[in-house]
């Protein structure tokens, strides 16, 4: 079948619209029709020369919703009509990794495959996280492909399945924040403020939201931050202390950057402080940090993809969601059909817009 998709050509190239040949679904594969998509960060990533990447052209997009439309031989947890959300991280439920309650990273996830299912003028072409949500038609593995309930609106929960599994369950799986403690969220875009989400579902006491965009804090406040501090003010680790009364329990790092890092470190308590490393910092950079800082008992915990394990626990952020628990509607700015795609990374670039969801 035929299928609109929008891809990179190669770093430093804007992002390009063309019609794709698609394979219909093979063993343990499930065709899915899009609904939405949201755009991210690391999809730009590809293309702004942010990232060191060869295997080009790529179908970008990660995140998304829409319904399954045909299933291949093997598949037994899906079927045609189901709404779902394809997750880049696969749970195949069986290898020791999906066994444990220690981590969502599937073994699987890091074994390399070769099937290609897009391709242009005749060439196989890979798909970001083996999805490339940003296409009208895909065909992923079923073990990435997270069902969920048909009365969930798909142009919003679509976000779930990058920025709410990543921020929320930064705080509520990888962090397990205690109800009474203190937050601090370094960067409020994306994930930054469902972040906010999850620390809040936890019961935090105070929420402090960090960002060099005033634009950012009416939403940030709407969603949870109970404090607003712009790093251009002043020294927002001393202000930090100094409204904790000491030191914040945790931090979490959004934005990427080594020297927000620093202060998401310095900015928590002696003894116990916990900073949850979110952004993706560039693959060349090297991390600086205060021995001492970790020393006094201090601790850097890593998150990808909110430690959730994305077919089994993902379901419940969109039941949170229509019980009315989440901020996602509020985190959505713009609606944009895949046409402007390239317009809606420019608002992302420009910091107004909060998460751009392309509509199919």
């Amino acid at each position: 079948m035929r299928t609109t998709a929008a891809f990179a050509r190669a770093q430093n190239t804007a992002i390009a619209l063309d019609s794709f040949t698609l394979d219909g679904p093979r063993e343990g594969e499930v065709l899915i029709e899009m609904k939405a998509a949201g755009l991210c960060h690391s999809d730009m990533s590809f293309f702004d020369g942010s990232r060191d990447w060869s295997d080009y052209p790529l179908v970008l997009g990660h995140e998304g919703a829409g319904i399954v439309r045909d299933v291949g031989p093997g598949v037994t947890s899906l079927r045609p009509g189901d709404h779902v959300i394809p997750v880049g991280i696969p749970e195949c439920g069986t290898c020791p990794a999906c066994r444990s309650g220690k981590t969502n990273l599937c073994d699987l996830y890091f074994q390399p495959t070769t099937r290609r299912p897009f391709r242009l003028n005749g060439a196989p072409v890979r798909a970001f996280c083996e999805l490339g949500t940003f296409s009208q038609f895909i065909v992923a593995r079923e073990i990435q492909v997270t069902k969920v309930r048909p009365d969930a609106p798909l142009d919003v929960i679509c976000c779930l399945g990058c920025a709410g599994a990543t921020g929320m369950g930064s705080a509520i799986f990888t962090a397990r924040m205690e109800a009474g403690t203190t937050a601090v969220i370094f960067g409020l875009g994306g994930i930054g403020q469902n972040v906010v989400d999850g620390a809040r579902l936890s019961g935090a006491s105070m929420i402090i939201g960090v960002d060099t965009n005033p634009g950012k804090e009416v939403s940030a406040r709407a969603a949870g931050v109970t404090h607003f501090l712009n790093p251009a003010d002043g020294d927002v680790v001393g202000q930090i202390r100094d409204l904790t009364g000491g030191g914040a329990d945790y931090s979490f790092e959004c934005t990427g950057n080594p020297e927000v890092l620093k202060q998401s470190v310095e900015c928590t308590r002696i003894g116990w402080g916990t900073t949850v490393m979110i952004g993706v910092f560039p693959g060349h950079r090297q991390l600086e940090l205060r021995p001492r800082a970790i020393q006094e008992g201090r601790r850097i915990m890593g998150s990808y993809l909110g430690n959730i394990k994305t077919r089994s626990q993902l379901p419940q952020l969109v039941d949170w969601y229509m019980e009315g628990k989440t901020s996602l509607d509020g985190l959505i700015s713009h609606h944009l059909p895949l046409d402007q795609i390239g317009h809606g990374f420019d608002l992302l670039v420009r910091g107004e817009a909060r998460r751009v969801v392309i509509d199919f």
